[in-house]
């Protein structure tokens, strides 16, 4: 037993991996073809700001390193996919792209870090970015539901891909067993609310699943909408 929340946080890295490796195919399109198309970069810009604040969080909490690993690996895929788009964007994605990665990426998360070393010591810092860091984690985990509207009136589930709301179910529930288990609230609360939240969808995708909804589609959505959850995400995230 006294394994098992390494274990169980082993997994967690595994399923969180994969949630951030999950846009390759998006990734592989845009070197192909040289352009970002009509991609849009502003969600991997948030799972990196989410990525790094869950690294900096398993830094300076004591045994939670696990916490810390699966969102290093995070930050630096998310760089190579803003990279990417830094590269083979069109002048005006190239600008935004680099505008929101200076205010965000290096504004916003450098501000934090910086607040935090000087001014937070101790369990008051570990709460301060415990707290920012899993209600950005809660905000991404909800950003799929920006289709429920759609899914409801059209009674279809075309835009809400199966696998993503799948994959952030486990990847939610994995995390708060982790939690729990380690007596991380923290991590618990917003993976807590990604495990319910991707039930929910679950539960809608069965209720106005269409059965001619083919797997190419799903795969296309999943490759468009993945990268906003960040475990401890994910991510986002990717959080955990």
């Amino acid at each position: 037993m006294e394994n098992l929340p390494f274990i169980i946080g082993v997994i967690g890295n595994i399923f969180s991996g994969l949630v951030f490796l999950s846009p390759v195919g998006t990734f592989n399109r845009i070197v192909k073809n040289g352009s970002t198309e009509d991609f849009d970069s502003l969600p991997y810009i948030c799972t990196l700001l989410n990525s790094s604040l869950w690294t900096y969080y398993g830094i300076i909490k004591p045994g939670s390193y696990l916490v810390s690993t699966v969102n290093g690996f995070g930050v630096i895929v998310e760089t190579i996919y803003i990279a990417s788009f830094l590269q083979f964007a069109h002048p005006k994605m190239r600008n935004k792209t680099a505008n929101l990665v200076g205010v965000l990426n290096v504004g916003i998360l450098g501000t934090t870090l910086l607040l935090g070393q000087l001014f937070l010591h101790g369990q008051m810092r570990i709460n301060v970015i415990g707290f920012l860091t899993a209600g950005l984690t809660i905000i991404m985990y909800s950003s799929p539901f920006g289709v429920v509207k759609t899914v409801v009136t059209t009674k279809s589930v075309e835009y809400m891909p199966f696998f993503l709301s799948f994959f952030l179910f486990i990847n939610g529930g994995v995390w708060t067993l982790y939690a729990v288990l380690v007596s991380d609230w923290f991590v618990g609360v917003s993976n807590g609310t990604g495990w319910f939240l991707g039930a929910v969808q679950l539960v809608i995708y069965v209720i106005y699943r269409n059965p001619n909804y083919s797997s190419k589609q799903v795969v296309e959505d999943l490759e468009d909408q993945t990268a906003c959850l960040l475990p401890p995400s994910s991510s986002s995230q990717t959080q955990e």
